[in-house]
């Protein structure tokens, strides 16, 4: 069995997803140019083919292990770096509008790259850190979910997320193993934030031993005005 007919089989066996032929090839298509690229521009320490299709495509489609999380919906990730887990859901779920957020200029002319190469509508960039733009009124508690794949411990990762979600909405955060002990360190961040846990699912990926989890968090209050604080200062001063 090659990658292509592996990765169908696993989206099927554990996402529930049927994927199309034409959304294979885009898999493959995709799989292929990260490697291209990543000779020039080191987009990704993961080059293997096998665990392209693994630890980047499934993990960023067990997102889809979050029944509420489905199209139509308006979508943010932040960090997206090679488009992690946002292409990958654009690709399955067409149907989603999507914002990727990218502070480096190489991964987000890869981003663009990918999504006019694939011809997927609905696909917004924005190459800026995430406290600068959850001051941006344009985006704002504008989005139904925002999502982030290992970008930052969760207290800080919070104060990035939530500022961009509309009451109602959610993130979810795509974390290894420390996913439960940061869940349980972030109840400040989240009193603080407008946020509450509402799940922290285990995922299982295949020939993957590290534990994996999405954190989901629901947004029930607005966030103040004063978050986020100024670039640098959640990293450095985590909300704990």
């Amino acid at each position: 069995m090659n990658e292509s007919d592996a990765f169908y089989q696993t989206a099927s066996d554990l996402l529930g997803v049927t994927l199309t032929p034409h959304q294979i090839e885009a898999f493959r298509w995709y799989a292929n140019e990260l490697r291209s690229w990543n000779q020039r521009y080191n987009l990704t320490a993961i080059t293997d083919p096998d665990e392209i299709y693994i630890k980047h495509f499934i993990d960023s489609l067990s997102c889809l292990q979050v029944e509420r999380f489905r199209p139509p919906g308006n979508v943010i990730d932040i960090g997206t770096g090679a488009g992690f887990p946002g292409i990958p859901l654009k690709i399955v779920y067409p149907q989603f509008k999507m914002t990727l957020v990218e502070s480096i200029g190489k991964k987000m002319e890869f981003c663009r790259h990918v999504i006019s190469s694939l011809g997927l509508d609905g696909v917004d960039f924005v190459q800026a850190r995430a406290e600068n733009l959850g001051k941006d009124a344009q985006h704002r508690e504008r989005y139904d979910w925002a999502i982030a794949r290992a970008v930052a411990i969760l207290p800080v990762l919070l104060e990035y997320l939530l500022p961009f979600i509309k009451l109602g909405g959610g993130a979810i955060v795509q974390k290894g193993e420390t996913g439960p002990a940061e869940a349980h360190s972030a109840e400040k961040a989240l009193s603080v934030l407008g946020g509450e846990i509402k799940q922290v699912l285990p995922v299982e990926l295949p020939r993957v031993t590290e534990p994996r989890y999405l954190i989901v968090v629901d947004k029930v209050a607005c966030t103040p005005e004063k978050y986020p604080r100024k670039p640098g200062i959640p990293a450095k001063r985590p909300l704990k």
